[in-house]
């Protein structure tokens, strides 16, 4: 039972930080992807095989982060 409460914990840290649901969801299924691929090794097949989706969606999200960071990045840069 110690991942529920601190699942419950973080929860209302969440709540208490007026974090909406779909940020909360897509925040915990990018890092919950990026942990799964660390220990893959970047291995897209065997880290789509352990998160139990297809490696085509897998390859997707991965890339939408990716364009998402260039973005902030270069929003970053341009605020400087």
């Amino acid at each position: 039972m110690q991942i529920h409460s601190r699942l419950e914990a973080l929860v209302d840290e969440m709540l208490d930080g007026h974090i909406l649901l779909e940020e909360a969801l897509g925040e915990f299924e990018r890092v919950y992807i990026q942990k799964a691929l660390n220990r893959h090794r970047e291995h897209l097949s065997n880290t789509a095989k352990v998160l139990g989706i297809h490696r085509n969606t897998l390859s997707k999200r991965v890339s939408t982060y990716q364009k998402e960071q260039r973005a902030m990045a270069r929003a970053k840069r341009a605020g400087q």
